[in-house]
């Protein structure tokens, strides 16, 4: 049976061009679960691969797609039966296996969540990766102790799909959250998701050479990099936390480890795509009781068709023009 899909092939001369085709199931890679993909979500990760970086993915042609929410139409594994409504986020989906912007995909059993209950398969994928990192990023502040009084927690690229989910999670857990953005539109939206104060970029951009700052902030999730992360970990409060989840700026971290030995601070990482499952199904339960934010999500989100993706969001995002979440329906193509 055919399906649509956004595929991405690279020419003669080098370049990549991206065009909606036909395809079949059969043409897919190997798998225990074949699911049929009602809701997709756009992330950086996903217009690095539709415009051929070859640092995301390696064989072309290729579907994108590194999120994808749907309903199991074949199951080989018996944890899954047709009918099930599932999700899947990380691994190789979208990488160099064919991913969510296609209306099927076949994957491996031990890669498929089964949606949460008080979520739909929409919601799902507004929370995407974008918000599995960020509860990633919550999640290992609180295994470090770190409790909502310490203090302030900032949250940098804070309208963007990561930046957005973390206001949200950690307003909800708690904690007091100073957003930082470059858009000067930016104040009506992060304090509708929950920041109590909102900061320019020069906030986390210390150009002083300084070792150390005066502690402003108990920790941070950071989509960054750069000088932004050096800041943030010279500007943490003692025992505090700095997550890494992001390198819009720069993969480099120029700094030195006084922050470390003298004020205790810890550097967290989170690479939400090999999460092991033990821990993803702890985080989606989280994010599905007391880390609920389905009342957020309606203002974080814009859907839009394959077709409007592939015209305008894929470049939109790279060029840093993409507030919160966009979902991508799958349906009725």
């Amino acid at each position: 049976m055919p399906f649509k899909a956004l595929w991405i092939t690279e020419t003669q001369t080098g370049t990549f061009e991206r065009n909606i085709v036909d395809r079949k199931i059969d043409d897919l890679p190997n798998g225990e679960v074949v699911i049929r993909v009602h809701y997709s979500s756009l992330n950086y990760k996903d217009a690095l691969s539709a415009t051929g970086n070859k640092g995301i993915t390696r064989q072309f042609p290729h579907t994108p797609g590194i999120d994808a929410a749907g309903v199991v139409e074949i199951s080989r594994n018996e944890l899954f039966a047709a009918g099930d409504e599932v999700l899947v986020t990380g691994y190789d989906l979208g990488m160099n296996t064919c991913g969510g912007f296609g209306q099927y995909i076949r994957v491996p059993a031990n890669w498929v969540v089964k949606k949460p209950d008080n979520y739909t398969l929409k919601e799902c994928m507004i929370i995407g990766t974008a918000g599995f990192t960020a509860a990633c990023a919550a999640y290992k502040m609180e295994l470090m102790k770190l409790e909502p009084g310490a203090g302030p927690i900032v949250v940098t690229g804070a309208t963007g799909g990561v930046g957005s989910m973390a206001i949200s999670i950690l307003s909800k857990a708690g904690y007091e959250v100073i957003a930082v953005s470059g858009k000067s539109n930016a104040q009506e939206y992060v304090q509708h998701l929950g920041a109590t104060q909102i900061e320019a970029r020069s906030f986390v951009n210390d150009t002083s050479n300084k070792a150390l700052l005066k502690p402003k902030w108990a920790g941070a999730v950071d989509t960054v990099g750069g000088n932004t992360l050096a800041t943030l970990l010279k500007g943490c409060q003692p025992e505090g936390c700095v997550v890494s989840t992001g390198l819009v700026s720069s993969p480099k971290l120029d700094t030195t480890v006084y922050p470390f030995i003298l004020n205790g601070v810890n550097l967290l990482g989170v690479g939400s795509a090999e999460t092991p499952m033990a821990v993803r199904l702890i985080i989606w339960e989280k994010l599905s009781t007391e880390w609920n934010i389905k009342d957020k999500l309606p203002v974080i989100a814009k859907e839009v068709t394959l077709d409007e993706l592939n015209a305008t969001y894929i470049d939109s995002i790279l060029q840093g023009k993409v507030m919160g979440r966009i979902v991508v329906n799958l349906n009725n193509l």
